[in-house]
């Protein structure tokens, strides 16, 4: 008798395997499901980044009428835990515990920071913009827990992406690396365009009661998911929890990692890298608006461009890299790609057309998830594999400190030509110069790169063979 369930199975695996490159990176100990329910701290962080640089942000200017440079300020907290992602990297690299876990008491961690942080949020921003029930609170009363909720949620968003992105790399073998951290960076930007819908449907007639009920809601559910993403991950390692081992100071470590052969010109191509593509981040929408005369629903719509874009490129290089294609490689396309994207943004706005502002901005986005796999691909094969947490966090800190720096000089130079005497007759005019800023600074980690392609080339070809393809000797017969 004919098994249709199991051939119905098969089919779907078959469909599986071959439009999704990570599936492969699956096995019979680390299924697709365990991977897609680790992957759900990825949607969580998506979620948070969605609700405090895009939601928020409007809400926080529009309808609570809170100064710019204060929102700018409190956006920007988050990024000075940036840099101590290499830290928390490390220490999840050593951590002993009795129950032989290293990596999930750090996720924990960062999921309460996180919950904290939303826990006390809602009231805080509701005080710090005068609302009447709250205006008899000191104004420095919302102004100081505004502040500690963002960093709290800003540091836990750091633990647990670091921690998590390390306990997904130990699940598998190095060569189905690549293919889970396309998972993981695919289930980010997933989560990220299906909160911005649902925080936008939820936020559409703004009330005080619907922000604190949407703020609460995002930490309930970040908790949830986040435990579900846990819950039976790490295998406990009773002998590594009995028997601590020596273990090397955060200095020293960090200096074994940077001996590593290009690793201190990788960090700075990824800095760079990370600034070209992230400078106009916040300068995307209000270029279409002013610049293109779009609308509030259009400029809105290239967010989500922007993530497609980059969800295309994470795709296909987690499927180059399961193929054999370096990681520099694929990171040296992405910035080459990042190069005509920009010029062609700023082309856009002599002809007046927002399809050639749409194309440009999908180039950035698959540039730039080119340009993300690829280095990240990178720093965790040059590490030795018990600093792959420490090699994350070092990864992690550039990127998100280069961006954070990118963003704010991108809009200081905006703002200082648009102050200056001819500065506001183009409306062009303050934009152009951050456009061409971020070329220059692509083309500059292109030129870096080529270095390593070269060296690693040779390296390649002068390589010894494998062990079973050098000819060994035997004793034959009659031989003593």
């Amino acid at each position: 008798m004919f098994d249709y369930k199991r051939f119905a199975l098969a089919q779907i695996s078959s469909i599986t395997l071959r439009y999704l490159p990570f599936a492969d990176a699956a096995s019979e100990t680390v299924p697709l499901s365990r991977l897609l329910r680790l992957s759900l701290f990825q949607v969580t962080v998506g979620m948070t980044l969605v609700l405090l640089v895009g939601t928020l942000n409007r809400v926080m200017i529009v309808e609570l009428d809170v100064s710019a440079t204060l929102v700018a300020v409190m956006l920007a907290l988050p990024l000075l835990f940036a840099p101590f992602r290499a830290l928390i990297g490390f220490k999840s690299d050593t951590h002993r515990s009795a129950l032989g876990l290293r990596r999930l008491p750090y996720i924990w961690k960062g999921t309460m920071l996180q919950f904290g942080g939303f826990a006390i949020m809602p009231f805080a921003l509701l005080v710090l913009s005068g609302f009447d029930q709250a205006a008899t609170a000191p104004r420095w009363i919302g102004q100081s827990a505004a502040a500690l909720s963002f960093l709290l949620v800003g540091a836990g968003v750091h633990i647990v992406q670091t921690v998590g992105l390390a306990l997904a790399t130990d699940l598998v073998p190095e060569e189905d690396q690549p293919k889970v951290v396309g998972l993981m960076y695919v289930m980010l930007l997933v989560g990220m365009i299906v909160s911005a819908f649902i925080f936008g449907a939820l936020l559409e007639h703004y009330s005080p009661g619907r922000l604190i009920s949407v703020i609460q809601g995002t930490a309930v559910v970040t908790i949830a998911l986040n435990l579900l993403a846990m819950w039976k991950q790490e295998p406990r390692d009773r002998v590594r929890g009995m028997t601590p081992q020596p273990v090397h100071s955060f200095s020293a470590s960090w200096s074994r990692l940077m001996r590593q052969d290009g690793m201190v010109r990788l960090l700075v191509i990824i800095a760079l890298g990370t600034a070209g593509f992230g400078m106009a981040d916040v300068l995307m929408e209000p270029y279409g608006g002013q610049v293109l005369q779009m609308t509030v629903a259009q400029t809105t719509r290239l967010t989500v461009v922007l993530a497609l874009g980059s969800l295309i490129g994470f795709t296909l290089a987690s499927r180059w890299l399961g193929r054999g294609m370096r990681p520099m490689t694929v990171a040296f396309l992405g910035a080459l790609v990042g190069v005509p994207a920009f010029w062609l943004v700023i082309g856009s706005a002599f002809i007046m057309s927002v399809p050639a502002l749409v194309v440009a901005i999908v180039m950035a986005g698959f540039g730039a998830g080119l340009f993300g796999h690829g280095t990240l691909t990178s720093v965790m094969r040059a590490a030795p594999r018990d600093q792959i947490g420490l090699s994350l966090g070092a990864w992690g800190a550039v990127q998100t400190t280069a961006a954070g720096l990118a963003i704010a000089a991108g809009g200081v130079i905006r703002d200082v030509i648009l102050l200056a005497p001819q500065g506001g007759q183009q409306p062009a005019s303050a934009y152009v110069p951050v456009f061409m800023l971020e070329d220059a600074l692509l083309l500059l980690a292109v030129v870096l790169t080529l270095p390593l392609l070269r060296n690693r080339a040779q390296a390649a070809r002068v390589a010894p063979p494998p062990p079973s393809l050098i000819p060994q000797e035997v004793d034959l017969p009659g031989q003593s």
